[in-house]
C-alpha cells in the first residue's frame, strides 16, 4: 500500500501565500510523477500542477506564475508553493502519485482544505 500524507493548508487572505507538502510512504515501486489536484464545491477535480521525475513540470493555466511545484531531495516529497492566492483558489487540494505504467496508476491523499478569504 502507498500512503500520501498532506500538510500545510489553512485560511489565508487574498494575496497571501501557503505551502503544501505531501510525503509518500509504504510499498513504493516508482515515484514517476507527483502532483496536486483540487476540487472546489460543485466543480470537478482538476489537475493543478505535476512534477515528473525527469524534472518536467505542468501547471494549470490559472496558476501559472503564482504556484511552484518542487520535489524534496529524497524525491518522495512534493511541495506546492502558492503565492498571490485568490478566492477562486479555495478548494480541497489532493496530493497525487501518478504511475501510468502500473495497474494501479493513481494514488491519492485524503485532501487538505485551502481557503482564501478576507
Amino acid at each position: 500500500q502507498v500512503q500520501l500524507e498532506e500538510s500545510g493548508g489553512g485560511l489565508v487572505q487574498p494575496g497571501g501565500s501557503l505551502r503544501l507538502s505531501c510525503t509518500a510512504s509504504g510499498r513504493i515501486f516508482s515515484l514517476y510523477a507527483m502532483g496536486w489536484y483540487r476540487q472546489a464545491p460543485g466543480k470537478q477535480r482538476e489537475l493543478v500542477a505535476r512534477h515528473v521525475e525527469d524534472d518536467t513540470t505542468y501547471y494549470e493555466d490559472s496558476v501559472k506564475g503564482r504556484f511552484t511545484i518542487s520535489r524534496g531531495d529524497a524525491k518522495n516529497t512534493v511541495y506546492l508553493q502558492m503565492n498571490s492566492l485568490k478566492p477562486e483558489d479555495t478548494a480541497v487540494y489532493y496530493c497525487n502519485l501518478h504511475l501510468p505504467a502500473f495497474t494501479v496508476s493513481d494514488y491519492w491523499g485524503r485532501g487538505i482544505q485551502v481557503t482564501v478569504s478576507s
